[in-house]
């Protein structure tokens, strides 16, 4: 998998991509990673990439033309499944569309910065709208770093144990179970004996069952979907 994010401010992305999980997969060569300075093509000599918008109001808004510069280098280079702009009106992230993106190939993140981008960038470039939340971020850039981990550690090879996220919360639309390590008991506080019996089958069960539970209780709207 290839991805390319494009940005006003690069920086930001750097130390996401230099530890754990992401930087293993990076050097073992599952995934290519590159970030692009917007700035890098703007057409004047100041590097200027927002303009003030039409009909007057508050905030900057992302010019057009640099981005379609861009985005336009990076398809004569190569086919993209998908060109994401991330925007807090865009589809929430979830696990779901998080499977679904890890089966592309090439993908072109556009994260959105000031007031947001010209209408007619999304109008004409953009294949996928996706927000990480109800609420407002300074850049789109912290988003497209949230889905870039939640994506790159479903791709075969990035975990240790490829299984480890099919048991994440939310894949089945459910919580994952209650999880406990070495001692068995601590001051008193003792892990569930199911879990210590040696006896698989049951102790699936059990985890199905806590899944279930612990959905119902902290999570019901996903059950009902």
């Amino acid at each position: 998998m290839r991805i390319d994010i494009i940005t006003v401010l690069p920086e930001l992305l750097k130390s996401p991509f230099e530890a754990s999980i992401l930087k293993r997969a990076i050097e073992k060569g599952l995934v290519k990673v590159h970030t692009h300075n917007l700035r890098d093509f703007a057409t004047n000599k100041y590097k200027q990439i927002d303009d003030y918008q039409f009909g007057g109001g508050a905030g900057m808004v992302m010019m057009i033309e640099p981005i379609d510069k861009c985005i336009s280098k990076l398809k004569a280079e190569r086919d993209y499944d998908e060109i994401i702009y991330m925007t807090p009106d865009g589809t929430t992230l979830n696990q779901g569309v998080a499977n679904e993106l890890s089966l592309k190939e090439n993908i072109i993140i556009l994260c959105g910065h000031y007031k947001g981008v010209d209408q007619r960038v999304r109008d004409q470039f953009v294949t996928r709208e996706i927000s990480v939340g109800d609420f407002v971020l300074s850049g789109g850039e912290l988003a497209a770093a949230i889905v870039c981990d939640a994506v790159i550690r479903l791709l075969p090879g990035v975990l240790g144990d490829e299984t480890s996220a099919l048991t994440d919360s939310f894949q089945d639309n459910l919580l994952a179970p209650p999880i406990y390590t070495r001692p068995a008991d601590y001051r008193g506080w003792k892990v569930p004996e199911i879990l210590t019996s040696g006896n698989t089958p049951k102790i699936e069960e059990w985890r199905e069952e806590q899944a279930y539970k612990r959905t119902k209780d902290l999570r019901p709207d996903l059950l009902d979907e």
